[in-house]
């Protein structure tokens, strides 16, 4: 089937949303994103320009909105111990059915997860250091993402950081996603969520200039390989 990527499919939903998905698809979602994200989201490049730095001048607060199973946390967790770093880590999500999970196969990483809002956060007077997110942009209504967004600069303290990451909406991003994850749907993929909602998600998600125009100001969009998007606002810089 064709779809006009140049139209964001914002009215497309993912099947692992829907609050009755079966439960055995939606946990070896969860658990294969271990692996789909340890090779697209970039977390190394994470930790180690934003995350690290600020780590080695002491303890800082990291958190994560919409962490789903809480995998990027525990990637960011593992590599603070390597480097003799101290940090306390938030994983965030709205859906229950995450949160559980996430807690189950935790192994000891020393994340806390919480089954609430980023405005439940901001209300409880919570600050952290650095605030990001990992596709989680283009699962908002419009309303939704300028409320992430506001929740965002208020959780971080004076100097704090936001890095929202999501997908970059493309036709060559798209054909990519489709052929890669049809070679492994029978075998890795299977039973699993990954295939068929990753190609909704490339849909739903923005180009460059569309999470640009949508972005109050303040906020700067980068792009990155491979076909991902960055949103940031550095409160060192911003002021």
């Amino acid at each position: 089937m064709r779809h006009d990527l140049s139209i964001r499919a914002s009215g497309a939903r993912e099947l692992m949303d829907d609050p009755d998905a079966d439960l055995g698809m939606l946990e070896r979602t969860y658990e294969r994103f271990r692996l789909v994200n340890a090779l697209v989201s970039g977390t190394g490049r994470l930790y180690r320009r934003d995350i690290r730095p600020r780590a080695r001048r002491g303890p800082i607060r990291i958190l994560d909105i919409g962490a789903g199973g809480g995998d990027v946390c525990r990637m960011i967790a593992v590599r603070l111990r390597r480097d003799g770093l101290r940090a306390e880590i938030t994983a965030l999500d709205a859906d229950e059915r995450a949160v559980g999970w996430a807690v189950a196969h935790d192994e000891g990483s020393g994340v806390q997860y919480r089954h609430a809002l980023s405005t439940d956060l901001l209300s409880e007077g919570t600050r952290y250091d650095v605030v990001f997110s990992n596709h989680l942009l283009h699962h908002l209504s419009d309303a939704e993402l300028q409320g992430v967004l506001s929740d965002s600069v208020g959780l971080v303290g004076e100097g704090g950081l936001v890095v929202h990451r999501d997908i970059a909406r493309s036709r060559v991003a798209y054909a990519l996603y489709d052929a890669v994850t049809w070679v492994f749907a029978r075998t890795f993929l299977r039973g699993s969520f990954i295939r068929e909602d990753g190609l909704i998600s490339i849909r739903r998600s923005y180009t460059r200039g569309e999470l640009s125009a949508a972005a109050p100001a303040g906020w700067v969009v980068r792009f990155r390989l491979p076909s991902r998007l960055e949103l940031r606002r550095d409160g060192a810089t911003a002021r």
